[in-house]
């Protein structure tokens, strides 16, 4: 450490005993972020509730609650009440660092920080209220090859996106910042538009803007109680008063774990301390013409911006070095915490402003005038949560913000049109709330915040797994006898086989942006499966039994596909008003009135929260029970399945006896099971459904009466491999909110000529009538040790035209295969593409689909007399 540095340290106030709160250091900060409109005004307080009844009812000040206000009530929507109970931007608004950028590494809240930014180019107009905003651009920093590919990786995942963002030399990055170290310096990637903005100002400009739309924000008021009333809507109880509300939204920061236990909901959220380090006046930044661009040294683990003329910099420790305020989750937030920071301690980020020193040499030089250590919230994930909440009608959610200030404005305005459409404008299921469950402990969401704040900056790999926390307390009944032969992966709290190991294979988790250990091992599963037989633990499947007397009307109601007959299956989709693909499910009518749906493992709570809800809006007499923790569930696939099982039972598995699409109660090896006669594979197969406890039973019987046909393991890198080759669509891929059935090749599946008037289905013929923009087309592509796994840009003639939805590599045709949506004037089979992998573009070629028939197709042709391709 610099002995300038060491003097500067020394200087800092010392630190207060005990671990409380800094409230003199919360004095000093205000002044900070360049935001004119933070000095000199005051808000007056509104200590009042002004009316006893609202439509919506927010708990919680900060940018988030603010912003939800300002949408709502500029949409039109009346008797809008916020309620806060310190003071706006209480918590941990008023001392964020306040950056904004474009750039995600995921695919939807790119749309969440693009519309933030333009929201906040304008609110200064809008309302009269300046908010301090500077866009000098960002760029985050490349100083290993890994994170070059990474660059690459991410430059294909924007590419169809409308923002900006380009991979730039170094000669470019020091143009952009000449104080830098270049000697660290490979490659840069720049997002213009980007920069930072002045929490606070940001806050009140869009109070203002609520207020100018009828909104009312009243503080300080405390919610002391919540009451669900048997009609749906809500009692907020206050020391005012009491409103009653048609619907609550909890944006309460780090109160919302208080909030939640109200009603008896343990939101998986915690309280972190994160610090930044800001500088006095450097003569060299104090010389520049233009503000520097905000840098984000991802090997230094650290953002840094100008300050004025100083830096400021925000380091985000290792998960050992990281410091939890776990006393909140178990004890709750200190009564009267509003405005206070805690005690710094830079010996805990010192190796990144060492970091930072050595990147920005003219650091070695300053002096640190303020140290800001604060509470920001984190979900295990790192993601919010924003949405309803299943099992608690009319209760939203919008909290777990560790990045609040750039999502406040795009999640005030995605939040305002569900509530007011009834339905998510844009796919954003990474941050449903229903992803958690009741096997989110504390000790796992303390484990996994700890890894998510310290992978703040680590590469981001395709098909990532992160072992914080791991397992949980929901294990498949096959977990103890599988996890020492196969790679793990992790589903909704599950843990299931990705692929397995043999002798030879090179062994664990071993990311790459290229393809890796797993390449061959899966082939060989993939050949398993089309050759011989193979068994899957598919436990993680959502699983729910619907009966009553209203069931089949309901399920009409729910489902474009017609309702399947007793001992019959199908698959079926939940669509939205607007006529989007809510979900897909296995609907199987397994005794009159009584059905069972399966759905993936992370649309589990998601589509139960949706189906309860049509229940009880329509008044329709069916139980739902949730049997997914209850029951395991096995696949067995390929040509000797039914050989296999046939030795286990009695009953008839022979084609004619048991068809494509029966379900039938039987029992292998004496256990009962629920058996389907499908598989994903698109081969010859059954899924069992069965009690948890029995799976290792079950597994063991079949496992022992298939040694004969060779049968063996397969997991879900394999399953995706077989699907994409039979053309299947996967949910969250080929089709979500974003996507209509028929522009996803879901004709099958769609009956619009069904008498029922199900969900979607006015708007679908609308948009059949229209035409379509876009379609899913297959793709074969020529690569080479690179494959595509869906998000990837699709050129034509120079220009992008279009994402790929998923990919894999074929084993059959020994080439990369792909989805993607086109325009429609470019879907037609023969047409030549062009795929983007790391920074290069592929040869693609639109296919007749699927590649491979599946096995009740080629049964059929054979049957006919036709040879069918395999």
């Amino acid at each position: 450490m610099s002995a300038v540095l060491r003097g500067a340290l020394r200087r800092l106030r010392p630190p207060r005993r005990g671990g409380r709160p800094d409230p003199l250091a919360a004095a000093a900060l205000r002044p900070l972020g360049g935001g004119a409109g933070a000095q000199g005004r005051k808000e007056t307080p509104s200590p009042c509730l002004g009316k006893d009844r609202a439509d919506t009812v927010i708990i919680g000040g900060g940018c988030i609650g603010v912003s939800l206000a300002y949408h709502l009530a500029k949409a039109g929507l009346k008797d809008v009440v916020l309620l806060e109970k310190s003071e706006l931007t209480a918590g941990s608004t008023w001392h964020a660092a306040g950056l904004t950028t474009y750039f995600h590494p995921g695919i939807n809240l790119k749309k969440i920080h693009s519309y933030s930014i333009k929201l906040y180019e304008k609110l200064e107009e809008e309302t009269g209220q300046a908010v301090g905003f500077h866009q000098p651009g960002s760029i985050r920093i490349a100083s290993t090859p890994t994170r070059v590919d990474e660059f690459k990786y991410q430059m294909t995942r924007a590419g169809w996106h409308p923002t900006e963002q380009y991979l730039i030399t170094p000669e470019k990055v020091q143009e952009l910042f000449p104080l830098l170290n270049m000697d660290m310096v490979l490659a840069g990637l720049y997002n213009p538009g980007d920069g930072h903005i002045d929490p606070y100002s940001l806050t009140m400009a869009l109070a203002a803007g609520a207020r100018k739309y009828g909104a009312q924000l009243n503080y300080p008021v405390q919610v002391t109680n919540l009451r669900s009333r048997s009609d749906g809507t809500w009692e907020v109880e206050t020391p005012l008063g009491i409103i009653r509300a048609k619907r609550v939204v909890n944006t309460a920061g780090f109160w919302a774990r208080d909030i939640g236990k109200m009603i008896d909901l343990q939101h998986p959220l915690i309280p972190v301390h994160h610090q930044y380090v800001v500088t006095s006046t450097i003569p060299e930044v104090k010389a520049l013409k233009t503000e520097l661009p905000v840098i984000r040294d991802l090997e230094g683990s650290y953002y840094l911006r100008q300050e004025r003329d100083g830096l400021l910099f925000g380091p985000y420790e290792s998960e050992e070095k990281m410091k939890l305020q776990d006393s909140w989750v178990t004890n709750g937030v200190p009564p009267g915490f509003g405005k206070e920071l805690f005690e710094s301690d830079l010996d805990r980020i010192m190796e990144h402003i060492e970091a930072a020193m050595e990147m920005v040499p003219i650091l070695k030089k300053a002096d640190i005038v303020n140290t800001i250590a604060g509470p920001i919230t984190y979900s295990p994930d790192i993601l919010p949560m924003v949405g309803p909440h299943q099992g608690v009608r009319n209760y939203w959610v919008a909290i777990g913000f560790g990045y609040g200030i750039i999502h406040a404005g795009g999640i005030g305005k995605y939040l305002s049109d569900w509530i007011l459409e009834g339905e998510p404008p844009f796919d954003l299921i990474e941050l449903d709330p229903n992803r958690y469950g009741k096997w989110t402990t504390t000790e796992y969401t303390a484990a996994k915040a700890r890894e998510s704040y310290g992978f703040n900056n680590i590469v981001g790999y395709p098909k990532e797994e992160r072992f914080a926390g791991r397992p949980t307390e929901r294990t498949s009944g096959l977990y103890d006898l599988l996890k020492s032969q196969c790679s793990m992966g992790f589903h909704a709290g599950w843990e299931q086989p990705h692929w397995f190991y043999k002798p030879g294979d090179e062994t664990g988790y071993k990311p790459s942006f290229r393809r890796t250990n797993w390449f061959d091992p899966v082939g060989r599963e993939y050949k398993q499966v089309m050759e011989k037989v193979g068994v899957i633990d598919l436990s993680p499947f959502g699983k729910f039994k619907v009966k009553g007397t209203d069931s089949v009307k309901l399920l009409d109601h729910l489902f474009a596909n017609v309702v399947p007959k007793v001992g019959s299956t199908n698959i079926s989709h939940m669509l939205t008003p607007r006529g989007k693909v809510y979900a897909e499910l296995t609907v199987s009518q397994l005794y009159p009135g009584e059905f069972m749906l399966v759905t993936g493992s992370g649309s589990e709570l998601h589509d139960l929260r949706w189906i309860e809800e049509k229940v009880m809006r329509g008044g329709y007499k069916v139980g739902i029970e949730n049997m997914t923790d209850e029951m395991g569930v096995l696949g067995v696939a390929g040509p000797y399945a039914r050989q296999v099982l046939q030795k286990l039972t009695n009953e008839d598995l022979s084609e004619g006896s048991f068809k494509f699409l029966q379900s039938r109660h039987l029992k292998l090896s004496d256990i009962a099971v629920t058996a389907i006669r499908i598989s994903y594979t698109g081969e010859l197969g059954w899924e069992l459904y069965h009690r948890k406890e029995d799976s290792v039973a079950l597994y063991s019987a079949i496992m022992e009466a298939g040694q004969k046909e060779g049968i063996d393991n397969f997991g879900t890198y394999a399953l995706n491999a077989l699907r994409l080759e039979k053309g299947f669509r996967a949910w969250g891929a080929e089709m979500n909110c974003d996507t209509n059935p028929l522009e996803a090749g879901l004709e099958y599946f769609v009956k619009l000529n069904k008498p029922a008037n199900f969900t979607g289905k006015q708007a679908l013929k609308q948009i059949k009538e229209k035409g379509l923009k876009r379609r899913l087309v297959y793709l074969a592509l020529e690569t080479d040790n690179v494959d595509p796994e869906g998000n990837e840009s699709v050129w034509h003639n120079g220009k992008v035209v279009g994402n790929t939805t998923s990919g894999s590599f074929s084993y059959s045709a020994q080439r990369s295969l792909a989805f993607a949506y086109v325009p429609t004037e470019l879907s037609k089979v023969g047409q030549k593409l062009e795929v983007e992998l790391l920074g290069k573009n592929y040869p693609a070629t639109i296919i007749q689909e699927p590649l491979v028939l599946t096995e009740p197709t080629r049964m059929r042709l054979q049957r006919k007399g036709e040879s069918p391709k395999i």
